[in-house]
């Protein structure tokens, strides 16, 4: 991965972070896959030779996730339960203790992987983010289980119905000329 060397910042305007959920339990097919959407979030990039002295910086507003989008489910996802979902997530997340998101890179190899801490809830653990560059766009992601950070996965009807425990966080940016 070959990236121009130099200070890259980051934000919506350049490209979109985006959140997928999934569903378990018996009543799965009642809920619905989300694709959740951080409109509010800041990247800082330093691309440097040798890519082992690059870096990446990602803070993202836990009070700025949005629902985009819902598939499945019995009936198709309405205005009020865009509200109520977005309602619970930052209640789960704790919004007004731990106000942001962070991803802050370690190593940087050559094979496209960024290793680094990811940071919800005041909680950082390891994780490997998988990018690759397409011209002068960069996408990517990792996917990472909740209950790593303590998050107990939403869940509704006594249980029944229950996001799954993976929940896929994927990128695709453009880095400015």
């Amino acid at each position: 991965m070959a990236v121009r060397e130099g200070t890259y910042e980051l934000g919506p305007d350049d490209g979109r972070l985006l959140v997928r959920t999934g569903r378990s339990g018996l009543g799965r097919r009642a809920g619905h896959d989300l694709t959740i959407e951080a409109t509010r979030w800041t990247a800082a990039v330093e691309a440097r030779e040798p890519l082992d002295a690059s870096s990446v910086t990602v803070t993202v507003a836990v009070d700025a996730l949005e629902v985009r989008e819902g598939t499945g489910g019995v009936k198709p996802l309405t205005d009020a339960d865009r509200a109520e979902i977005v309602k619970n997530l930052r209640k789960v997340l704790d919004v007004h203790r731990h106000p942001e998101i962070t991803f802050t890179s370690t190593r940087i190899t050559g094979d496209g992987g960024i290793e680094g801490d990811l940071t919800i809830m005041g909680r950082s653990k390891p994780v490997r983010v998988e990018a690759e560059l397409d011209g002068d766009r960069v996408k990517g992601g990792v996917t990472v289980p909740q209950t790593r950070w303590g998050i107990k996965p939403y869940s509704a009807f006594f249980g029944a119905l229950r996001l799954a425990d993976d929940v896929e966080i994927g990128f695709d940016v453009r880095l400015p000329a």
